[in-house]
C-alpha cells in the first residue's frame, strides 16, 4: 500500500502496495505574475532558498518539520504528502522537471519523523489524527487558504490527505489522492485476491511461509519480492534503473513509523491503519478531487475510479502503463493530467475533463 523498507546498497522496496502511451507535452503558459505582497511574510534576515522549519505543537511537546517552497504562484500552491508511512519528500523531486515551467508552485514537506524533520522516536506520536493536525499547522504557517491551497497525498499520504480534507476541506482549493484506495480492508482483499495470485505459485508459497514465521528480516523475503512484485506493481523499471531520488528517499525510511502504522508484511496491513475505511464518507467531499491510479498499481484501478465517482466533484486519472509510482513509470500521462487538473480548478472548473 505504502512505501516501505529499503535494501542495502540503495535498492529498496515499497509496501503496498517505460515510457507512457503518448509523448505530447502539456501546454506551457506564462507563469502567473507574483505581487510584491506575496513575499511580505518572508521576513527572515538570511534567505534559505524556500526552506522553512515549522514548529508543530503536539501532546508530547513542540517539534519542527521541514518544508521547502519551489516556484511562486499565489493562486496554485501544492503541498505534497509523501508515502510510507516514513519515507521522505525526496521521491517527489521528479516534479521539478514539470511543474516550475508551468508556473505551478509546490511545497516539499517531511512529516514528523521523516527525512529532515524532527524525529521524537515515540511510537505514540505515529497517529493519523495527530498527523491531520500537523498538516493543519503546516497550512497555517505557510499561509495556505481556500484561494490557493492544493493538497496532494501519495500512498499513505493519500490516506492523510483524505482524512485532512474530511475535517478541513473549507481551507482547500483542490485535492489530489494519488495511488491510494480509501479502504485499507479493500486494499487487503485486492492484495490477496488479485495481486498475490499473479505471482508464480512457488514464489507465493515461499513468501507466505516466511510471513507465517514472522521472519520479515530474512533477506530471502526481499529477494523474492523485489523481482517478482516490486518491479511489477511498485515501479515498473529494472531495479538497477530505479531513479536516484526514489532510492535516496526510501533509504531514509523510518521503520518504526512504517511498522507501527502499516505492519511488517508486504501483503496486508497489521498496524494502526488496519481498519481504516472512508469510502462511505467520500460524498461529503465537495472540493474538486483528482483520483490517480495505475493499471499495474498495488491499488485497485476500479476503486480509484469509484473515488472520483463518489465525491461531489471528482476526476479520475488511470495511468495505463503506470504502477504505484506512476509519476515515474507513466510520467507523461501522470504529469499531464495533474497539471491539467490544477489549472482547470484554478480557472474555476469543478470537474476537470482530462
Amino acid at each position: 500500500m505504502l512505501l516501505s523498507r529499503f535494501l542495502a546498497g540503495g535498492l529498496l522496496a515499497a509496501s503496498l502496495l517505460a515510457p507512457a502511451c503518448t509523448s505530447h507535452s502539456p501546454e506551457t503558459p506564462a507563469a502567473a505574475a507574483v505581487p510584491a505582497s506575496y513575499f511580505a511574510g518572508d521576513t527572515a534576515r538570511v534567505k534559505t532558498g524556500g526552506v522553512q522549519m515549522i514548529p508543530i505543537s503536539t501532546p508530547k511537546g513542540t517539534f519542527k518539520v521541514w518544508t521547502k517552497r519551489v516556484g511562486h504562484n499565489p493562486r496554485i500552491r501544492l503541498l505534497l504528502l509523501n508515502g510510507g508511512p516514513g519515507a521522505t519528500h525526496e521521491y517527489f523531486e521528479c516534479l521539478e522537471s514539470f511543474l516550475p515551467r508551468e508556473g505551478i508552485e509546490f511545497i516539499y514537506y517531511d512529516q514528523l519523523g521523516c527525512g529532515n524533520s524532527d524525529n521524537p522516536k515515540d511510537t505514540s506520536m505515529w497517529s493519523l489524527p495527530r498527523y491531520v493536525e500537523e498538516v493543519e499547522q503546516v497550512r497555517q504557517a505557510l499561509r495556505l487558504d481556500k484561494d490557493n491551497f492544493y493538497l496532494l497525498g501519495h500512498s499513505w499520504g493519500g490516506i492523510l490527505a483524505a482524512e485532512y480534507a474530511l475535517k478541513y476541506q473549507q481551507h482547500l482549493k483542490g485535492l489530489v489522492i494519488s495511488n491510494m484506495m480509501m479502504s485499507v480492508p479493500a486494499y487487503g482483499r485486492y492484495a490477496d485476491e488479485v495481486l498475490a495470485p499473479q505471482l508464480r505459485p512457488e514464489v507465493l508459497r515461499e513468501i507466505r511461509q516466511i510471513e507465517a514465521r514472522k521472519d520479515f528480516q530474512n533477506p530471502r523475503y526481499m529477494e523474492l519480492l523485489l523481482p517478482n512484485f516490486y518491479v511489477e506493481h511498485i515501479l515498473r523499471l529494472p531495479l538497477d534503473q530505479w531513479p536516484e531520488p526514489v532510492n535516496r528517499s526510501f533509504a531514509k525510511m523510518n521503520q518504526s513509523l512504517y511498522v507501527t502504522m502499516q505492519g511488517p508484511s508486504e501483503f496486508g496491513v497489521a498496524g494502526k491503519l488496519l481498519g481504516w475505511d472512508r469510502t462511505a464518507d467520500l460524498p461529503k467531499l465537495a472540493v474538486p478531487v483528482l483520483s490517480i491510479g495505475g493499471k499495474h498499481d498495488t491499488m485497485d484501478p476500479a476503486h480509484m475510479r469509484m473515488v472520483a465517482d463518489k465525491v461531489q466533484n471528482g476526476t479520475a486519472l488511470i495511468c495505463p502503463r503506470g504502477s504505484h509510482m506512476s509519476f515515474y513509470d507513466d510520467q507523461p500521462t501522470y504529469m499531464r493530467g495533474l497539471i491539467k487538473f490544477l489549472k482547470g480548478v484554478d480557472r474555476g472548473e469543478k470537474e476537470v475533463a482530462l
